[in-house]
């Protein structure tokens, strides 16, 4: 029995099942829907599709460098107790190396590639674990630094992980990890929205100067100060702005005698070569997902109606 692409339409409408999966299950059962259906969920495929609608908001964040390609990913489950399974971290590494292999342009693209050295697409990866460890299961984010040297960081098993990327002069790509680490410890604890000072936005800027303007003469200290002097006093604050948001004004955690662009400065001339804090990634699972609010009285109502 012959079908069309309405067909596999259709079926990914019935099962949520992705297209190519579809089309597959179309072609073993001679384009029959109800075999197709039964084909889907004899693979375990229809059957992980009803938890892809659980909110997967816990997971692990984990960064590695593979030769000198930095890697760091965000893949989410529903609970920490699987967060905790030696599969699904397995998992959340292999996805990892796998990015580092295949370089894939966009998430798109990953879900696509092949997982390691097996017949598997990341996708197919994915819906097995789901069905293997029971939960909901998604990789969510990604990034990959090939050029400079990277150092990688992961905070509480996963709760957090720092990717830092760093150009550095010829001969001390292996002296420098110990500052990446530390830099990365720092991002993990005090989260810099932003690089540098010069990395904020104009908007932002102007925003931020319009508060402190409207704050330092709601005051009534300064009452009587003239519009020069109250300009002062913004452009001040400013600087706790740039100190509390970017990176390389901040305090350095080790040494707050120093800020960070100045003791990468004194590591450089200590080692006798350049060294420049490119950019970094950090991921915290779970961060900006909405978490579902289950009245565990109700839920378990609801599993005895």
């Amino acid at each position: 029995m012959a079908f069309t692409a309405k067909d596999v339409q259709k079926l990914r409408e019935m099962t949520g099942v992705g297209m190519m999966d579809c089309k597959k299950a179309l072609e073993a059962s001679d384009g029959d829907m109800d075999k197709a259906i039964e084909w889907l969920r004899e693979k375990g495929l229809a059957a992980s599709q009803k938890k892809a609608s659980r909110i997967a908001a816990d997971g692990m964040a984990y960064a590695e460098v593979f030769g000198n390609v930095g890697v760091i990913v965000e893949v989410n489950s529903e609970t920490d107790f699987v967060a905790k399974n030696e599969k699904f971290i397995n998992f959340v590494k292999g996805i990892a190396e796998t990015i580092a292999k295949v370089n894939p342009k966009d998430l798109d693209a990953l879900m696509e590639a092949q997982y390691l050295d097996t017949d598997k697409t990341v996708a197919q990866q994915q819906q097995e674990m789901v069905l293997v460890i029971g939960e909901n299961i998604k990789v969510r984010r990604f990034a990959r630094f090939d050029e400079g040297v990277s150092v990688a960081y992961v905070h509480m098993g996963g709760k957090i992980a720092v990717l830092v990327n760093l150009g550095v002069s010829s001969g001390l790509e292996d002296k420098v990890v110990e500052l990446g680490k530390d830099i990365a410890m720092q991002i993990a604890a005090l989260n810099p929205t932003y690089l540098d000072k010069s990395n904020v936005e104009e908007a932002t800027l102007k925003k931020e100067k319009e508060i402190l303007t409207v704050q330092a003469k709601n005051d009534p200290k300064n009452a009587n100060k003239p519009d020069n002097i109250i300009e002062k006093m913004v452009m001040g604050r400013l600087s706790k702005f740039f100190k509390d948001n970017c990176l390389m004004q901040q305090d350095f955690v080790k040494d707050d005698s120093v800020t960070v662009e100045q003791h990468i400065a004194s590591v450089a001339k200590e080692l006798g070569g350049t060294i420049t804090l490119n950019k970094f990634v950090r991921f915290e699972k779970g961060e900006g997902i909405e978490k579902k609010a289950d009245n565990f009285a109700d839920e378990v109502a609801n599993m005895i109606k």
